[in-house]
């Protein structure tokens, strides 16, 4: 059950958190030390093999791809709406009164998948219950439920809650690279994402 916002609170707007994220995301890459394989404006076709653009973007491969792709309106709506319904959507962001929240949800969430940015926030929710004192611990499952978007409604403390997501963040990039030396080509991009404060 998804709450009914009769408080009538302004909610967070998609159209701001795409914008901001398409700030940090290329056009068409190919790069064969991405493990996200061939890319277009973030979206990796290894992740997304049956997204519609991909037939679009075949189809334009004989012409200087980053120049026709990016003046294609179809192209883009296509973009726009894929990144709405896979990610915005299945963290509920149309239901989150916090713009700066759900941006930071919805841009961990291109970069490293929905589950991983809501077990970010839900590991964020139960670092601030004062041992449990104001809710139970969540189960960082990963999932969006209504209790997960209860609970972050319901927190006075957004600018917390917003850093430790981003110290998770970094933490994963971090290990991430440890673990594989190669990905280190890619700390200066990633590190961009990583916001100490909302007012950034």
């Amino acid at each position: 059950m998804v709450p009914d916002n009769k408080g009538g609170n302004q909610m967070a707007e998609f159209n701001m958190a795409f914008e901001k994220t398409m700030g940090h995301e290329g056009a068409y890459s190919n790069d064969p030390e991405d493990v996200g394989g061939e890319t277009f404006m973030g979206i990796s076709r290894r992740y997304n093999p049956s997204w519609k653009g991909w037939k679009v973007i075949d189809n334009m491969k004989d012409r200087n791809i980053n120049i026709s792709l990016k003046s294609s309106p179809t192209l883009l709506l296509m973009v726009r709406d894929l990144y709405k319904q896979m990610y915005w959507d299945r963290f509920m962001g149309d239901f989150i009164s916090s713009q700066f929240i759900a941006e930071e949800l919805f841009d961990t969430s291109v970069n490293m998948g929905v589950s991983e940015a809501v077990s970010f926030l839900q590991r964020g929710l139960n670092c601030l219950n004062r041992n449990e004192s104001l809710f139970n611990d969540l189960v960082e499952d990963g999932k969006m439920g209504p209790i997960t978007l209860s609970l972050l409604e319901s927190l006075d403390e957004e600018e917390l809650l917003f850093k430790i997501m981003n110290v998770l963040q970094g933490a994963h990039y971090i290990e991430y690279m440890r673990k594989s030396p190669l990905q280190e080509k890619y700390c200066r991009g990633w590190f961009k994402r990583v916001i100490v404060s909302k007012e950034k």
